[in-house]
């Protein structure tokens, strides 16, 4: 009874270590597959350079990113210095044409609100008479006079200059 059990035992063992060494031979073929397929790629990548050859690439790569770096820092400085710019520059400009005398002449007087993007700037106004022209600036902070009273005309045309969508001369 000993042996019939020891020959089962030793006839699954059997069974046993074929299983183990089919597996380990299919295990074996798919490393040797993927070695040669890192070896086709080493091949690629290094043919016809040296591992020097792919150093220096490498820092060179580095070296223009430095660079490219840098290129954008100072695109960056000026982008906000062209902001700076264009918040200061005239943005809103508004127009009015008027008569100052109800009696005489047309409409050959004028008033005219130039401002940037936070409505500072000026209003210039100049008056037609038959003596001759005059003109007057004045200026202007967040839509109101600086120092000199502005005139009906003077308001109406900052108020066109504020209400423009786009920033261009309304006509009268």
């Amino acid at each position: 009874m000993l042996s019939s059990l020891a020959q089962n035992y030793s006839g699954i063992s059997i069974i046993g270590a074929i299983a183990v060494a089919i597996l380990l031979f299919v295990w074996n073929m798919f490393l040797q597959i993927s070695v040669s397929r890192v070896k086709k790629n080493q091949q690629q990548l290094f043919s016809g350079k040296s591992g020097m050859d792919l150093e220096k690439l490498i820092l060179d790569h580095a070296d223009n990113l430095k660079e490219l770096d840098r290129d954008i820092q100072d695109l960056y400085g000026i982008s906000n210095q062209i902001h700076n710019l264009a918040s200061r520059s005239v943005h809103k400009v508004g127009v009015v044409r008027f008569n100052p005398f109800k009696d005489l002449g047309g409409d050959q007087s004028f008033s005219i609100a130039l401002l940037d993007g936070q409505s500072n700037g000026m209003v210039v106004s100049g008056l037609h008479t038959r003596e001759g022209n005059r003109v007057y600036a004045k200026s202007v902070e967040r839509g109101k006079a600086v120092k000199h009273p502005l005139t009906e005309e003077e308001q109406e045309a900052i108020k066109k200059a504020e209400s423009s969508a786009n920033g261009l001369a309304q006509k009268a």
